[in-house]
């Protein structure tokens, strides 16, 4: 058999049994939250849920890592994609600060151990992060606007 036939039987496979889930919960709902059928469906459908998000997560892992691996030149972008990533990331840490945050009701979190100071550094390295990225998709909109002006 061809690979798109196995796919295509496999497709119709996870869809009817899907389905089949879906209708026999449907079923099985009652307004009494003490009904053991009704949570043993839903109990179901999320094992499900689950079993298939991690398919689609490893199949598509699989399949960057195959491409990747034997494409060269998407290699070198997904290569030069991670230097830039870890760059930015990089220059982001470098400009945090471990320092922990005063506003009213962080006593909570700071005494509880929610926030620490590697937690805080975190997440001000994510906050700059995220403005770098900002700042260099508008210095890419602009550029990009006004290359084309002159050409």
């Amino acid at each position: 058999m061809k690979l798109e036939k196995v796919l295509t039987i496999t497709l119709w496979v996870l869809l009817v049994v899907s389905a089949f889930l879906i209708v026999s919960m449907m079923t099985n709902i009652s307004d009494n939250d003490a009904d053991a059928t009704m949570g043993a469906w839903i109990n179901t459908n999320l094992t499900w849920s689950y079993i298939l998000l991690i398919i689609g997560g490893v199949v598509a892992v699989v399949f960057a890592l195959y491409n990747t691996l034997t494409d060269k030149a998407a290699a070198k972008k997904g290569l030069m994609a991670l230097v830039f990533a870890g760059v930015v990331l990089a220059i982001s840490y470098a400009l945090s600060t471990d320092v922990l945050p005063q506003f009213h009701g962080v006593e909570k979190f700071i005494a509880d151990g929610t926030l620490t100071p590697t937690i805080s550094k975190w997440i001000d390295t994510t906050l700059y992060a995220t403005y770098i990225l900002i700042l260099l998709a508008i210095v890419a909109t602009i550029v990009s606007s006004v290359s084309r002006v002159f050409k």
